[in-house]
């Protein structure tokens, strides 16, 4: 081979590696016993390293394992000190170093806090920081041959938290025609403000109102305010109990039914647990009279809730019970519904 095209020849390799090796380079962390691992550094929170690997998907790996920490590109980091600068890191001598437009700080990885996206905002502001979640439901079903039958039922919930406080407004609406006659037609909304005075404790007021035509209630309507105590308090799992002094309002369209107007009190019962994705919750409440503790208005809500292909939509299925102790005339004390719904949540 001719020295000059030989020349050619290694110039041109030279340059096509040149062109490819920076979309090759990784994000790499080094552990204690040895082990490196090559991918994405996404974030460090809570002690842990999280790396997106194209071999063996997201890792987590906690922090005191790492003995070195090497990135392509910029971080955004935060000390222990509370000093942020977002830069490339890397890793000299057992020193961790975070180079930036501003230079180069030196510290130990054990020292770092956080870090996220560069050029984002901290987590922990974000967290501090009040916003919105909404969800909106819809289950519509029916049949056509031996007997009609069309339902509807469709729920809409927006939630404003904060680390102290949440405020949250609901409201549904529930019609269901058989052959031709309204079988079903309830329509409630409300709202929930909850407060923590501590880890575990709030305190809570509340107050949810509406009609249901078919069980003859022309208007009902509970107030109440009081404690919460988180029962339960897990990674998976809540369990939160509530008690408090209620007012309890029930009209109704039958004049032999006794319109109740009375002081009441308020038992509540919450529990979410959480698998892999999937959510099973249930929500129990139950409001005697004062004057009469065997009047009693009683609701219990369970349901399943798994996550669609895209996470923004889920499909929940679960079971719902009214209970009445002293119903209208010719209504029964229990009232049973099934559904399958629909559910789209965002923030």
């Amino acid at each position: 081979m001719h020295p000059k095209f030989l020349t050619y020849t290694l110039l041109v390799c030279a340059a096509i590696l040149g062109f490819f090796l920076p979309s090759l380079s990784a994000d790499v962390i080094q552990t204690g016993d040895g082990s490196r691992i090559v991918g994405k550094v996404t974030k460090i929170d809570g002690g842990v390293i999280y790396i997106t690997t194209s071999y063996a998907g997201d890792l987590s790996v906690k922090q005191d394992q790492v003995t070195a920490i090497e990135t392509e590109a910029p971080l955004a980091v935060r000390l222990a000190s509370g000093t942020r600068m977002d830069g490339v890191v890397s890793t000299s001598h057992g020193a961790l170093q975070i180079t930036g437009s501003d230079g180069t700080i030196t510290t130990a990885v054990a020292k770092v806090a956080a870090s996220w996206q560069a050029g984002g905002k901290d987590p922990a502001v974000v967290a501090l920081e009040r916003h919105w979640k909404y969800e909106a439901s819809v289950d519509i079903n029916g049949t056509n041959g031996n007997k009609s039958q069309l339902g509807t039922d469709m729920g809409f919930a927006a939630k404003l938290t904060t680390p102290a406080d949440s405020l949250g407004f609901l409201t549904s609406y529930n019609r269901q025609v058989t052959d031709g006659a309204k079988s079903a037609d309830q329509f409630k909304a409300g709202v929930d403000y909850t407060s923590n005075m501590s880890t575990d404790s709030t305190w809570f007021i509340r107050d949810e109102g509406g009609f249901d035509r078919i069980m003859g209630i022309r208007f009902f309507e509970t107030a109440a305010a009081g404690v919460g105590y988180k029962l339960l308090n897990a990674a998976n799992e809540e369990l939160t109990g509530r008690a408090g002094l209620a007012y309890r309002y029930d009209g109704y369209d039958n004049p032999l039914t006794p319109v109740v107007n009375a002081a009441a009190i308020d038992f509540e019962l919450a529990n979410h647990v959480k698998f892999t994705g999937w959510e099973l919750v249930t929500n129990l409440t139950v409001v005697p009279t004062m004057s009469d503790f065997g009047n009693v208005n009683a609701a219990q809500d369970t349901y399943f809730q798994i996550p669609l292909a895209n996470p923004a939509w889920k499909l929940r299925m679960g079971v719902s019970n009214t209970y009445q102790s002293q119903p209208p005339v010719g209504i029964k004390k229990v009232d049973t519904s099934y559904f399958t719904r629909l559910v789209l949540d965002w923030q």
